[in-house]
Order: C-alpha cells, then structure tokens, then sequence
C-alpha cells in the first residue's frame, strides 16, 4: 500500500490550517462589512428641537440607505431621551455608547447638558456631532485637551458668540439704521449660553455706537415677566434684545403684547423659531424678530429641497436643530465612505477636513472642531414675525425679503 511521506501530510495539515484560518478572517470581514453602523441620538425628545433632531437623522438615514447606505452597509437609528438635565443626559450618553454600542453620536440641545456629557464621550472615545448646543465652551475644551476631547464636532448651531456678532450686525446695520433706535435693553434666561454671549453683545452693541440702557438675566422658571417690562420701559430702551431658549417664549411674547410693552422685541429666542409659533401664541409675537436657522429660502441648493421634503415627510415645518442633524448624519457618512472605517483614529482626521455644502450652508470646522461662520460658510439670519402671521426675512440682505416693523401699538 502507497504512503505519503510524513512531511507531505504536514505540509497539507498546515496548507488546510491556513485555508481555513483564511475563510474564517473572509467571513469575519464579510460579517464586520454588513454590520449596521449605528447612529446614537441624544436628544431632548420632549421638545421640538429633539423631536426634529430625531426626525431629521431618521430622513438622512433613509436618503443614504436607499442608495445602498455607506461602504455596503446599512445605517440605523438609536435614541436615548437626554430631557434638559444634566444627569438624564450623562445617563442617555452612557446607555448609547455603552448598552447600545453605537459608532457615533449626533444631537444635543442644553449646553449645560452637553457640558456634563462630555467627560464620558471623551472615555468612550466615540465620535460626537453637535447640532444643538451653542456655547463655547464645548468647542473650547477641544482645543484646550485636544486628545481627550478631539471626539467632539459642532455642526450647528454657530456658537453663542457668532450669533452675538450676527446680532451686533443685524441690530447695528437694520434696525439702528432704518427706525433710528440707539437705546437698547439686553435680558434674558440665566443659563450658561445666554452669560457666555452678553459680554459680546453689550460690547458690540457699544461700538457699533449705540448705547445699553440696561442688563439683566432672569430664573428661566420666571412666569411673571412685568417687573422686567417696567425697568425695559423705564430705562429708556427703544430695543429689547432678548436671549431666551428654556424658559418659556409663549409665557414672555403674551405678555409683552398684552402689556402693549413700547419697545421693540427679538434677538435670539429657540422656541419663536417654530413654525407655528406665531399661531400658537394666538398671533401676539407680531414685530418679534429672532434668529433663524432653519428658512425656505435659497440659502443652499439644498434647502428648500429639504424644507419641502421634511414638511411632507412630517406634517411640519423643521426648527433649527433639522438641518444640522440632517448635514451632521450626510457629513458623518462621507467622512467614513473616506476614511473606509468607523475607527475614530481614521475618522477624526477626516471630519477635520471637511468642506460639506449641506442645508444650513457650507460647513467646515476651525481647529477647535467648531463649525465656521461667516458670508462664506454658514452665516447667522434673522426672520421677524409680521401681519398675518408671515416670517419675513429681514437679514442678511441678500436672503431678505422684507424690512424691520414694529408691533401695532407702536405704529402711531
């Protein structure tokens, strides 16, 4: 009977081994390719500006998976309830990146909540697209500990203190220009964003050669707001520049209406950018004008295409948190298609190059992760509600589509 040589059935042994050992590397790789890659949501989902995150992120996701998603692989959505505290938000952050095992993170609202989140996405080393909160101080701590905090992108908004120029310029140029006020009151919630952004705005508002009459933040839980009206009236001020995101827009416009307050009103004000603002508070935020991040207007080739397809896709028209979770997702997707892996090692490097013509303009990021701002990249415009309801355009000229009114009772 014929028998191999002993080293011959060695050499097959070990032939079979590596043939083996390889099928089993191809199936892993091939498993590892089809694997879902999971977008965690941190969003306050009792709000509009959660819900939109959410639902925004969900449009993109559908937009991506239908054209056969990144790399081969499908993307899928998990949500976490962050509410407005900062402990909630640490415990949705740690569900996400540790129950849930996401790849990246996109959302935020509350800076203070985000603030607090920080630590433990830094120790989950998972990569953390903002499109909410806008204080500084998030994008500061990149560029003070780059290597603990190098996970964290700001998609939108721009930060407080670009707004607070936008606000500068708008007020400065528009609305000193064209009614002639020069005397100005600043209030506002007393929460991180709004202390972070007066400095900036009372020394703008001086140099552009107008005159603050008065400053004060007031407990974002206030209900009765005439106190404050009555010092505004007293002081003098002919403009009241506002800074309001939590504490209650609807309780503060009913009452400057009803109180026939003699001083024109806006600024930036989260919750009188929704689009049903003006209904909801039974027509009374007539003349308030506020920043507005999310518009039908052709700021983009994309924009109106969005605005119309969020509005089908949902019954409603976006807030300002939709077109950056929508760019944050469209973002996220390229830099990995690039990048051809989730490993945030090869992932931050290529966020950190992006240049994205998205929905709210061309987004690209300083070297502390922040989205820039400016007439180039995405720029800071104001909208005023007027008769009937209509949100005008008033700022920057080129998007506008009308001029600065004030509200009835001052129209004598």
């Amino acid at each position: 009977m014929f028998k191999r040589p002993v080293q011959s059935v060695r050499s097959s042994i070990i032939l079979l081994a590596i043939f083996l050992a390889g099928l089993m590397v191809i199936g892993s790789a091939s498993a590892q390719t089809s694997k879902a890659i999971r977008i965690g949501v941190p969003a306050a989902i009792q709000l509009r500006v959660g819900r939109d995150t959410v639902d925004a992120v969900r449009m993109a996701i559908e937009e991506i998976n239908a054209n056969g998603g990144v790399m081969g692989r499908q993307l899928e959505m998990v949500v976490a309830d962050e509410t407005e505290n900062p402990e909630q938000g640490i415990s949705a952050v740690r569900k996400l990146t540790t129950d849930e095992r996401v790849d990246v993170l996109i959302g935020g609202y509350a800076s203070g909540v985000v603030l607090a989140e920080m630590p433990h996405v830094a120790q989950a080393e998972t990569i953390y697209l903002g499109v909410g909160a806008a204080s500084p101080s998030i994008t500061a701590k990149v560029k003070s500990d780059y290597p603990s905090f190098k996970y964290f992108f700001r998609v939108s908004p721009v930060n407080s203190t670009h707004l607070a120029e936008g606000l500068v310029a708008f007020v400065s140029t528009n609305v000193a220009g064209n009614l002639k006020y020069t005397r100005v009151a600043i209030v506002g919630e007393n929460a991180k964003w709004a202390q972070e952004i007066v400095p900036t705005l009372k020394k703008g508002i001086t140099d552009a050669g107008l005159n603050v009459q008065m400053t004060e933040l007031f407990d974002p839980q206030t209900s009765d707001f005439s106190p404050l009206f009555s010092k505004a009236r007293e002081s003098g001020a002919q403009l009241m520049l506002v800074l309001l995101s939590h504490a209650s827009s609807d309780t503060f416009v009913k009452q400057w209406y009803d109180a026939r307050v003699p001083v024109l009103m806006g600024g930036i004000d989260t919750k009188a950018q929704d689009a049903d603002f003006f209904q909801r508070v039974g027509g009374k935020a007539i003349g308030e004008f506020t920043t507005a991040a999310a518009v039908r207007a052709p700021v983009t080739p994309k924009t109106i295409a969005f605005w119309d397809a969020f509005v089908k896709r949902y019954g409603r028209a976006p807030v300002y948190t939709a077109p950056g979770a929508y760019d944050a997702t469209f973002i996220y997707a390229a830099a990995v298609q690039r990048a051809h892996g989730t490993s945030p090692d090869v992932l931050i490097p290529q966020l950190e190059k992006t240049d994205y013509v998205g929905v709210a303009g061309r987004i690209a990021f300083d070297d502390a992760h922040d989205v820039r701002a400016g007439p180039d990249y995405v720029s800071v415009r104001f909208a005023q509600w007027q008769d009937n309801g209509a949100r005008i355009i008033v700022w920057p000229k080129a998007l506008q589509t009308g001029n600065v009114i004030v509200p009835p009772w001052m129209r004598r």
